[in-house]
Formats: structure tokens, C-alpha cells, sequence
């Protein structure tokens, strides 16, 4: 309970408290690993098991919004209509995937804006070639010229200095561990507030990092052999776990769906149900005097 007798659930964070939870978790010399969420409910049901960090994946938003592929089909629009809901609805510190920042350098500012205000607490801008050229076959990495004009820009545009914005690379699967190292030290001196790597699959490939860019380390995959701790030692305070839990979300449907078309009795499906209680909890009946 909150020092208010107010339960978590109906607890009230503004936006900038939201932010600084993020920049509490990035100064601090632990490893977090954030709740992949896809909407209102399921950052719901993360914050009442004690989640103060969430993660809205690019995929995912892609997949919910539009049942679509992570092919850059989302809009700037949709996605900030979606990271609004979930921010409206729940108090966990939100963290989104903003892909390229949907454009070259002004669009990246507008897409911090739109994402601030939308009561994000940050967000990643990666150096990915969005949308693939047509007739690709892999993925390909702008320059760090073109990176460095898109995150000038996102730290120009935003308005609350405690929004995080992160700087995305896939170089290490393209550059190697060297031209990383260099870019991330040029996309650092842009002002971001954490780095954001992806492809690590050596301890030592995080050591080298960490040791060259002091700045917070975002890790998109773990490698299985590296505990938190490990992660942790090595700079790591976020470490993302992938989105099973929409993926469970759709599974589930298609189990429910198969079940009641069979013409299955729906009270078989009780032991698979959340209890009432915790029904009304997620959707915090007793505000609305029910």
C-alpha cells in the first residue's frame, strides 16, 4: 500500500515521476529486466505483480495495432496512440522501441515529441536502414553521419529533460566490436542517456563497451550464460527477455477460440480463468463505485 492507503494499482505517477523511475534504474548499479507489455491491460497486470518498468516492442506494437509483420508498416500516429493508452491506464515507467524514429532527422524530433507527450519515459532511435531497400535480403546501417544529424535532433526536441532517449546500433553484427566502439563514442557525444546494443554474444564484446562508453548499456538479447549479476558488473541495467508474453496472449486465444467452437462446455474453462477479484482489481471496479 502507498503511504495514501491507496492500493499500487490506483496509485497516481505523473509522467516526469514515471521518468525518473527510468533514470533511477539506468543510474544505479543493478540490472533490470523490463515487462514486455502490448496494451493498457497487460501493463496492468505486470504492475500488480511488482513491475515498475515496461517495454513496448516495435514488433509487438506492429503485430497488435495492425496484425501486421515488423516490416515499418506502423505509423508515427498509431504508435503514439498506443503508447498513450498503456501510459494512461498504468504507472509502470514505459520504455518504447521507436524503430528509425519513423524518418530522417526532423521526423526523429517529431517522434520524440509525439512520444513525450504521449507519457513515455523514454525511448530507443536505432541505426537500422528503415524501411528495408526494396529487394533486400538483410539488414543493412545508415551511417553514423546520418545517426549522429537523428539523435541531435531527438535530444533538440524534447521538452522534459528527464525523458530518456537511447542510442540503438546493430554494428556489432555488421562493423564489429572496433567501428561499435567508435560509433557509439560519436552517437554518445550527441547527448544521449544510454546505449543500446544489440547482437552481444561474448562477455567480452560488453566489457570492451563498457569500459570505452560510460554511459548506461541497454542490452536487447542476453546471452543464456550471463545471469543479471554478470550483466550488471558489465555496465548492463536493462536486459530485455524478447515478448513471449503477447505471443502467450495469442496462443491462449487460439486455445479458447478452438475450445468454444468444438462446442466445449465454457465452464471448462474456469481453472484457465483469472479469479473475478482479480478482474475487478485489473480493471479497478471500486473507482467507478462498483
Amino acid at each position: 500500500m502507498t503511504p495514501q492507503g491507496q492500493s499500487s494499482i490506483e496509485q497516481k505517477l505523473s509522467a516526469r515521476h514515471k521518468r525518473q523511475i527510468l533514470r533511477q534504474v539506468l543510474a544505479g548499479a543493478h540490472c533490470v529486466c523490463p515487462a514486455s507489455v502490448h496494451d493498457s491491460l497487460s501493463a496492468r497486470v505486470a504492475q500488480t505483480i511488482g513491475h515498475q518498468l515496461g517495454m513496448l516492442g516495435g514488433s509487438v506494437a506492429s503485430a497488435v495495432t495492425l496484425s501486421a509483420p515488423d516490416i515499418t508498416l506502423l505509423t508515427l500516429s498509431e504508435l503514439s496512440q498506443l503508447v498513450r493508452a498503456i501510459c494512461r491506464t498504468s504507472q509502470l515507467a514505459l520504455f518504447v522501441d521507436a524503430d528509425h524514429g519513423y524518418g530522417a532527422a526532423p521526423s526523429v524530433g517529431r517522434t520524440i515529441e509525439e512520444l513525450e507527450h504521449a507519457g513515455a519515459a523514454g525511448c530507443s532511435i536505432e541505426d537500422t536502414l528503415l524501411p528495408a531497400r526494396f529487394g533486400a535480403t538483410h539488414e543493412e546501417i545508415i551511417s553514423s553521419a546520418e545517426m549522429i544529424g537523428k539523435l541531435k535532433a531527438a535530444c533538440a526536441a524534447r521538452l522534459d529533460p528527464t525523458f530518456v532517449i537511447a542510442a540503438r546500433t546493430i554494428a556489432l553484427k555488421h562493423e564489429g566490436l572496433e567501428a561499435t566502439i567508435a560509433r557509439l563514442k560519436a552517437y554518445a557525444a550527441t547527448g544521449v542517456d544510454a546505449i543500446f546494443v544489440m547482437g552481444v554474444t561474448q562477455a567480452d564484446q560488453l566489457r570492451a563497451i563498457h569500459e570505452a562508453i560510460h554511459l548506461p548499456i541497454i542490452l536487447g538479447t542476453s546471452p543464456s550464460f550471463m545471469n543479471r549479476t554478470h550483466l550488471a558488473s558489465l555496465g548492463v541495467r536493462l536486459a530485455l527477455q524478447g515478448h513471449a508474453p503477447y505471443a502467450a496472449a495469442i496462443e491462449t486465444y487460439r486455445k479458447i477460440y478452438t475450445h468454444l467452437l468444438n462446442d466445449s462446455a465454457p465452464e471448462e474453462l474456469k481453472a484457465h480463468l483469472p479469479s473475478q477479484d482479480f478482474l475487478d482489481e485489473i480493471l479497478q471496479k471500486t473507482k467507478f463505485g462498483k
